[in-house]
Order: C-alpha cells, then sequence, then structure tokens
C-alpha cells in the first residue's frame, strides 16, 4: 500500500495498520504513511492480530503461519499450486484467501498478475545479461554484441506478458531473440511488432530443443493462471547447452517450467547444473521495490477501494472479477486448478 492509496482508504472511513518501516525499501517512509491517516504500530504480528483484511505482495511464508488469525481474509499473491503446505493451513484457518493472480477484469484477463508479469519479464534479461559477464562464471557473451560480432542468442519460452516484456528488453539491447509458443495469435502479435526482427516458433520439443542448445540465455515464462507450470525444457535439452550460458526461469512462483530448476534467494540468486547458470528468484519484482509497489498497488487500488467501502462479502458478490480471486474459504479450496494441482477437493 502506497501512502496515496492509504490515504483513499482513510477517507473512505477504513482504518489502516502498517507495520514500522514497511514502507523503506519502497521510498515510503512511516511519516508519509502516518500522514495519509495509518496508525504505525512496532511489528508484523500486531497488524496480523489486528487488522480484518491483510494486504502483501508475497504469500504467507512458513514463518508467517502462526500470524494467520481464524476468519481472517487475505489479499495478496498466493501461488497456492506450488505451495500445498500454505494451502493447508489456510484452510485449516479457514482464512479467505484472495489470490491476485486470479483476480479477473472485464475482458477476462488478469489485471493484478499483469504488472508483476511485466516487470519480471523485464528484469529477466537485465538480470540474464548480468550473469551472463565472465567474473561470474558466464560465457562473456554481450547481449547487444558489437559491429563486426554474432550479439547473444535470447530464447524466450512462452510469449505471454512476461515472455512479451523479455522479448521486448531482449530486442531492445539488440540481442538475436528467439520466442516459442503454443498460442499462434500470440506470435503473429510478436511478428507485426517486431517486423521479422524477432524469430517467431510453435512451441513443440523439437523446436523448443533446437532453440534452447543455441541459446546463451533461456527465459522460462510459461504460466496457466493458478495451476502448476508445465515442465517444457528437460535435464537433457539443458545438458546440451552451452557452458557459462545462462538461464532465467520466471515460473518458479508457480513451481517452474524447467526441468533442472530449483528456487534460489535473492541472497543466494544463483546456482550451476550441467555448467549452465540457473537464477529462479521467486517475486523477482522485489528487486525494484518502488516501481513493483507503484505499479502492483494501482491496479489493486479499484478492489481494496471497493472492498472498504462495501465490505468484503458484499464486494465479492457484485464484482464477478475479484470473486474469482477467491482460493480459500471457510476451510476448502475453490479454485478448480489450485485444487487440481495441490490434490484438495474443491468446496
Amino acid at each position: 500500500m502506497t501512502p496515496s492509496l492509504c490515504r483513499r482508504v482513510t477517507s473512505l472511513g477504513g482504518q489502516v495498520l502498517v507495520e514500522k518501516g514497511a514502507g523503506n525499501s519502497a521510498g515510503f517512509t512511516d511519516a508519509e504513511y502516518r500522514a495519509a491517516g495509518a496508525r504505525l504500530v512496532p511489528s508484523a504480528a500486531k497488524v496480523w492480530k489486528a487488522a480484518d483484511l491483510i494486504l502483501k505482495v508475497k504469500e504467507p511464508l512458513e514463518a508467517e503461519f502462526g500470524l494467520l488469525q481464524p476468519g481472517q481474509a487475505l489479499f495478496t499473491y498466493l501461488h497456492l499450486a506450488a505451495g500445498p503446505a500454505l494451502a493447508r493451513e489456510l484452510c485449516r484457518k479457514g482464512i479467505l484467501g484472495i489470490a491476485y493472480e486470479t483476480v479477473e477484469g472485464a475482458d477476462g484477463a488478469f489485471p493484478l498478475l499483469k504488472p508483476m508479469s511485466q516487470i519480471a519479464g523485464r528484469l529477466s534479461i537485465q538480470i540474464g545479461a548480468y550473469f551472463l559477464q565472465s567474473q561470474l562464471g558466464g560465457s562473456g557473451v554481450l547481449l547487444g554484441g558489437i559491429p563486426g560480432t554474432m550479439p547473444g542468442h535470447v530464447v524466450v519460452v512462452g510469449a505471454g506478458n512476461s515472455g512479451a516484456h523479455a522479448v521486448q528488453m531482449a530486442a531492445g539491447m539488440g540481442a538475436r531473440v528467439t520466442v516459442l509458443d503454443l498460442d499462434t495469435r500470440r506470435l503473429e502479435a510478436l511478428d507485426v511488432e517486431y517486423r521479422g526482427r524477432v524469430v517467431t516458433l510453435m512451441s513443440n520439443p523439437a523446436n523448443i530443443e533446437h532453440a534452447v542448445a543455441d541459446a546463451d540465455l533461456l527465459i522460462g515464462a510459461v504460466l496457466i493462471p493458478a495451476a502448476k507450470a508445465p515442465l517444457v525444457v528437460s535435464r537433457k535439452m539443458v545438458a546440451q547447452m552451452r557452458p557459462g550460458s545462462v538461464i532465467v526461469d520466471i515460473a518458479i512462483d508457480q513451481g517452474g517450467c524447467i526441468e533442472t530448476i530449483r528456487p534460489t534467494s535473492h541472497q543466494k540468486p544463483v546456482y550451476q547444473e550441467h555448467g549452465v547458470i540457473h537464477y529462479a528468484v521467486p517475486n523477482m519484482p522485489a528487486l525494484v521495490g518502488r516501481t513493483s509497489t507503484m505499479g502492483l498497488t494501482q491496479a489493486t487500488e479499484p478492489f481494496i477501494a471497493m472492498m472498504v467501502q462495501k465490505g468484503v462479502e458484499r464486494a465479492l458478490s457484485e464484482h464477478k472479477g475479484l470473486a474469482r480471486g477467491v482460493n480459500t474459504r471457510a476451510g476448502r479450496i475453490t479454485y478448480d486448478a489450485v485444487a487440481k494441482a495441490v490434490g484438495f477437493d474443491r468446496a
């Protein structure tokens, strides 16, 4: 929550509790929240204990499970398909879990997933270019090259929001770019946008294998909303990549789409397997906290304002798109793709 959104919520009659220092990494001070009408409390635990509706970005971590209050409403990215332990805990405590990633707009798109997907897509190229540097164990390839040399080859698997923004950044840096997807309409749109400067391929095992083997930087950007990401790049394909190549798997929040991937952290972001550098930090947008906060809250603001003004339950009953965000309620999983992924019965 930005101070601006805090001011709007309080103007609608809501009370806002903010953990002291919560906005620091995004460049928002406690004084700004206080001026916007928030009450500053000394710890996250006190926020959890007193609030009816909790706003977060990342899903509750295991260390936060004990803070969940029975019957509480939680509005955040949940990514339950990759977190069965969290799903069980939310059900056990009867949490009304509203997931940003499954809230739908009037057009059937996912407006709260979009800004973070855009940021992750753009960051993936920036991060990949960094780890290609020789002193970090990379192959020493400059993505844009220079006159007289071959530019680096970026392969993007998945042409959704995150994939399309990865393509945009890679093309902007002057890299050779290949993008693969099952949806020919997405590929046609990219072909028109880049006037043939980006190679578009139908996503099938043969095309993926050929493209991955030649990639300097491989971006995994396959997403099925709320469901576990499918594995589309096999261990055998990764083993055929050149030593010092880099993989960035944006889909790690949903389990990852590359067989050799496992979650890493901002403190230890990479590891090597088959001589290839793997980067798989969940919540990549945390690296650019200010941009991410402003991008996300401008998308969440209409929904938050609606829940404050009308009450959570009435807002859910009146807005079908917001209601699609409900993943857990009264001890049950309420979203089909999540229930299937975690092996729970749907309500």
